[in-house]
């Protein structure tokens, strides 16, 4: 018997009948050892395959049990390639009562078809290599400022802002490549993604893939979604804080959660727990590529900066501009989605899943360029291929699609988006604090 449920008999392909399974067959099947999930009305074992997935193991490893086909199509530019590896591991289909397509899902696909027909998912080389120019240009601005300027105040103080804006603009860029939005060919985008993330930015492009492939599959999902794995340090959502409590988990006080993010968050994610995680997955899965990347970053940030500044001086100017980019990043990323919604999985539509985790910010030029167009987070986080000066011409759709089945779809100032971070962090503190007072008051 061969694979995909074919076989050869005298050099002549015989196809075989794949049995027929129901939704019960397939939603236990989400332990390591017995993997199923389902794409189109197809079942598939990938529970030897999620281990060499391309984009990770625990990406597709999120879907065991359930419906991936929309998540499918999100995340592949050419789904007849990629069906070509699928044939090994399909081993059969859903009976066709068990097939019926729910009208958000309907719908939401129809909106997709509607996309493509708009070419909507055809990138602007033009518009890509400007951005790729303006970060460069300013990447040398940096350096010759100090360079002919000296390193009094003020030329310092511009480098610092000219160099925390490269590393806050290419990590919007590597995004576009990370997400195969640039190039139609994968190759490309994989080539431009290890420069912009590994030689400009100086982190891993596996470790960004493991971690951020994850956050679209399921974002706000808890045990799911690595951006809210953060109990260690906050509690977050309305569930997070009940569990803690009850947990007597007491780590940190979340109380207080709403002041010491100002301490905690923005200055330290990156150039503290960034660090150590990009370097802990190098050489736990011994990406020496990336390393190598890594590597070449730092020979050339202290190659250039170490005749001007002396090695301190320049670990200093480092870590600065660090920390800068980490406030940059942070309140753009988390207002979209820390506000929002965060529980356990629920197998949610594709739409109402996005919809329930993220947010947009209003768009002007500002905006558009301050974020890297994730003021449109929403069309990004349900088409996470389609390029981002697109976002916006299809944004009128998804919210009509939204309006028509009573699914919230909000904007909001980059103001009130960024005050909401710590509006919501307050209310789930305070959720912890209660609900600890509470169970602990009745079990001791």
């Amino acid at each position: 018997m061969g694979k995909g449920g074919q076989g050869e008999s005298n050099g002549v392909e015989v196809k075989t009948q794949l049995p027929e399974y129901t939704w019960d067959d397939v939603k236990d099947k989400t332990t390591q050892e017995n993997k199923w999930l389902v794409i189109d009305g197809q079942v598939y074992n990938i529970t030897n395959w999620s281990k060499r997935h391309p984009g990770g193991p625990k990406v597709i490893g999120h879907y065991a049990g359930q419906d991936a086909t929309d998540a499918f199509r999100a995340f592949h530019n050419d789904l007849n390639f990629v069906r070509k590896y699928m044939k090994p591991i399909h081993i059969g289909s859903l009976k066709e009562s068990q097939q019926k397509v729910i009208p958000i899902d309907r719908d939401f696909r129809e909106l997709r078809e509607t996309a493509e027909k708009m070419d909507l998912f055809r990138p602007s080389k033009l518009f890509f290599f400007l951005h790729m120019v303006h970060i460069l240009l300013l990447d040398v601005a940096a350096y010759a400022v100090m360079y002919y300027f000296g390193t009094n105040w003020i030329p310092y103080l511009v480098s610092l802002m000219l160099i925390t804006t490269v590393e806050a603009q290419v990590g919007w860029i590597q995004h576009d490549f990370g997400h195969l939005s640039v190039f139609k060919d994968t190759k490309w985008n994989h080539i431009l993604h290890y420069f912009s993330v590994g030689i400009i930015k100086g982190a891993s492009p596996m470790w960004w893939n493991h971690m951020h492939y994850q956050h679209h599959a399921k974002p706000n999902v808890m045990d799911k979604d690595p951006d809210v794995r953060i109990e260690r340090l906050f509690v977050v959502g309305e569930h997070m804080p009940v569990q803690i409590a009850k947990e007597w988990k007491t780590s940190m006080p979340y109380n207080w959660q709403n002041y010491y993010f100002f301490l905690l968050g923005p200055p330290l994610l990156f150039p503290v727990y960034f660090q150590v995680m990009l370097f802990k997955y190098i050489f736990a899965r011994k990406a020496w590529m990336d390393l190598l990347m890594v590597f070449i970053f730092f020979v050339k940030f202290f190659y250039l900066y170490l005749p001007i500044l002396g090695f301190w001086g320049a670990v200093a100017f480092y870590f600065s501009f660090r920390c800068l980019e980490s406030h940059w990043f942070t309140w753009v990323a988390q207002s979209n989605h820390i506000p929002m919604n965060i529980d356990y999985d629920s197998a949610e539509p594709w739409l109402k899943l996005q919809l329930q985790a993220t947010c947009n910010v209003e768009q002007n030029l500002f905006n558009d360029w301050f974020t890297g167009h994730l003021n449109f987070q929403i069309e990004h986080h349900l088409f996470p291929t389609m390029p981002r000066h697109n976002l916006h011409k299809i944004a009128p759709l998804v919210k009509s699609l939204c309006e028509k089945h009573e699914v919230s779809y909000q904007v909001k100032p980059l103001s009130t988006a960024f005050a909401d971070i710590v509006r919501s962090l307050k209310h789930s503190g305070e959720l912890w604090y209660s609900t600890y007072q509470a169970y602990h008051a009745t079990t001791s």
